[in-house]
Parts: C-alpha cells; sequence; structure tokens
C-alpha cells in the first residue's frame, strides 16, 4: 500500500471532490492507500445521557472516554435530534482535553439509529441517512444521533463516515412477518451490532465460517433479543421492545386482551402506557430494581417474590431461544449468549439447564460494541468488505 504524510494527504484531499463524495456515501477506492497505516477509527456511541467515545488504531483501542450530558442540558431540547449541536461540542471538547486531533482519522464509526430495514453491514452515513434519523421516521432513539454527528465531523475532517449493523437490520424470512391481522406486521429491531459481533466470535471459536453457520444467539440487555441465524443471516428476531421475554426493564409479550382493556382502562395515557411497556416494565415492575445483581441479592436473602421473578425471567428467555432453534429445524452449531445480564453465572447456568441439549452454549458476557462498530469499518477500510449505500 502505497503510504504518504497527513500533511500530503490533505493536499491530495484538497485537490479532488472528495468532500461532495463523501456527502453522497462514495469513498473513492485510492482512499485507504493515502491513510497512514495503522488505521485510525473514531468510534461514536450516544446513550440516552451520555456519548461514549473511543480511538482506535486497527483493532487495539488506545482511549475511550464517556461524556456525560447534565439532566439540565438534555431537558432544554424537546427533540433528541435537537441534541446534535451541544453533544457534538461536547465530543470535540472532550478530544481536545485529550489531545486528540481529529485530523488524524482515517475514518468514524457510529451506532445506527432507528433507520428503515436495511440488510447487515456497513453503511456510509450519506444525507439521506441522517435526514431520516433527524425525522425520527421510524421513532425517536439517542443512537439515532451517531450518524448525524459523525456526519458533521466527517465533513469537517474530509473523511468517511459509517454505521454498522444499525438497530434496524432486517433479514426477515417472509413467513416471519406475518401475524394473525394483516392490520399489522412483525417488526425486526434487535441488537444487531453486538449480536453479529459475538456471532462472528464464536464461529472464530467454533472453527467454521460465519457465512455457513447456523446459530441461536440471545443478548440479554435492557431488552432482550433472540434470533435464529441461519448461514450468517438473521432470519427472525422477536422485537424486544414489543415481544418475546420480558428483561430488566422490558415487558416483552404481553396478553393481547388484556393489554387492549388495559389501554382502555383510563389507567395510563398512552404515552405513560408505552414508557411502562419499554422502560418499566419487566423485573423493574415487580421488584423496583433494574440491576440483575440485587435481585440475586435478594434471592439469596430469601425473598421469595424476587426469586419466583428472577426464575420467571429465565423461563422466558430459555424458551424464546428453543423457539427460535424450532425456526433452524433443530440444525443450530452453538446457542451464544452475550449482553449485560451474561456475566452472572447464575444467569448462565440456569439458562443452560433449560437450552444446554439444543446445542453447545458459548458465552460472550457484556457487549463491546464500541470494538464492534470499529470492526465493521475497519474492514471496509482493508477491503475486506464493500461499503452499503443506505
Amino acid at each position: 500500500m502505497n503510504m504518504v504524510n497527513w500533511t500530503t494527504r490533505r493536499e491530495v484531499l484538497r485537490g479532488t471532490a472528495l468532500k461532495e463524495m463523501l456527502v453522497l456515501g462514495e469513498t473513492p477506492s485510492w482512499f485507504p492507500e493515502v491513510c497512514v497505516l495503522p488505521f485510525r477509527i473514531l468510534a461514536l456511541n450516544p446513550g440516552s445521557t451520555s456519548t461514549k467515545v473511543a480511538l482506535f488504531e486497527d483493532e487495539q483501542m488506545t482511549w475511550e472516554s464517556n461524556v456525560v450530558h447534565p439532566a439540565q442540558e438534555l431537558a432544554r431540547h424537546k427533540r433528541i435530534s435537537d441534541q446534535m449541536p451541544m453533544r457534538l461540542e461536547a465530543i470535540v471538547s472532550e478530544m481536545q482535553t485529550a489531545s486528540r486531533a481529529g485530523s488524524d482519522l482515517s475514518a468514524i464509526a457510529a451506532r445506527g439509529g432507528l433507520l428503515r430495514p436495511v440488510d447487515a453491514g456497513t453503511y456510509a452515513i450519506t444525507e439521506n441517512m441522517v435526514q431520516d434519523l433527524r425525522e425520527a421516521k421510524r421513532g425517536e432513539h439517542a443512537s439515532n444521533l451517531g450518524a448525524i454527528i459523525a456526519f458533521e465531523l466527517a465533513s469537517k475532517w474530509c473523511i468517511p463516515a459509517y454505521t454498522v449493523d444499525p438497530v434496524s437490520v432486517d433479514e426477515f424470512c417472509a413467513a416471519a412477518r406475518i401475524t394473525g391481522l394483516p392490520d399489522l406486521e412483525r417488526k425486526s429491531l434487535l441488537h444487531a451490532l453486538n449480536i453479529r459481533a459475538v456471532a462472528r466470535l464464536a464461529c472464530k471459536d467454533l472453527g467454521i465460517k460465519f457465512e455457513d453457520a447456523n446459530l441461536v444467539v440471545a443478548h440479554l440487555g435492557s431488552g432482550t433479543s433472540v434470533c435464529p441465524i441461519r448461514k450468517g443471516r438473521i432470519i427472525d428476531v422477536n422485537n424486544a421492545n414489543e415481544e418475546g421475554p420480558f428483561s430488566t426493564e422490558r415487558a416483552g409479550s404481553l396478553p393481547a386482551g388484556d393489554l387492549v382493556r388495559l389501554c382502555f382502562s383510563g389507567k395510563y395515557t398512552k404515552e405513560q402506557l408505552i414508557r411502562r411497556i419499554t422502560s418499566e416494565g419487566g423485573m423493574y415492575a415487580h421488584l423496583g430494581t433494574k440491576d440483575v445483581r440485587e435481585t440475586l441479592a435478594r434471592v439469596r436473602d430469601g425473598d421469595g417474590r424476587a426469586r419466583l421473578v428472577f426464575e420467571a425471567m429465565i423461563y422466558q428467555t430459555g424458551k424464546e431461544i428453543g423457539a427460535m432453534a424450532t425456526v433452524l429445524c433443530g440444525d443450530v452449531d452453538a446457542v451464544v449468549v452475550s449482553g449485560g445480564a451474561s456475566y452472572s453465572d447464575t444467569v448462565i447456568d440456569a439458562l443452560k439447564k433449560m437450552v444446554s441439549y439444543i446445542a453447545p452454549v458459548l458465552v460472550y458476557p457484556g457487549g463491546d460494541e464500541m470494538a464492534s462498530l470499529a470492526q465493521g469499518v475497519l474492514r471496509v477500510l482493508k477491503g475486506e468488505e464493500s461499503p452499503r449505500q443506505y
């Protein structure tokens, strides 16, 4: 690969229409050749109250920070997209304080938001994508800010920006979309970034290609996503906001008739009920905590209610894993478990009792989204994958 210094690289950029190409998501084939190795990637992951930022040199993280946004600052903005200038300024300030320069970067990797349904992969961030996220056509979520912020910074620094495996990844088989009412269709919304990252790790450990693998992957976070992966494609999943097992804060699938009656009971407004289902349900609704460790401590102290709720959460999760195994007709190379709750040996042991008969259970605790973002972009910069167009 032809190596040049950064000063020369900037001269090359000024002599081309690169900025205009990047706006359209068209990364020139020669772009990696004017990058100094190793590739330097800035990863951005906006959350509800903070933005995680990290710098990578190839796969090695060299710096990270969690930029906390004060509640009073967030409260000033009616819509999540309105937070962009405030968050962008805070990120740049944090980088300057740490003596990290945007001019040294090869690319930006941003967490994907609620985009229209897309195939899995790494996508060039374009004006079209940013416009959809600003309009929040599929819903308001802090992750929508990732691509918006990345686009602004990439335009300023004349580098490409990408998003990797956004939550709207949709590779459903046709039958998975159909419900018992033609008015309603099942949606694919999931923790795709972490799920595909740990699936790749599992395939590496199993000695098989990702594109040849049949896996059931369960992400146990604030919401629980369980999906079958057939030959590298996520062909079904429970929408963690509306379906499947209840989790630490989400209600999961609910009895339809009782839910309809609750909607018309006058007990809740529409907004209150949505919040109760998506962020105030599950274990939290029963026990007043979203911390699995606290619940298990109460179980050890003899709290019968805590034991029952914990067992029910594991029961529903194991049942969902079993259901997704049937989608693969029982041809499963491994059951893969990740997410925050998978740090708990008690959680894993309880799940193994239910599902280990299906296939070996492989556990990858937590969810290293920053590394997953950087690795997705690195594959593009190295030419191992082609960037997708939104």
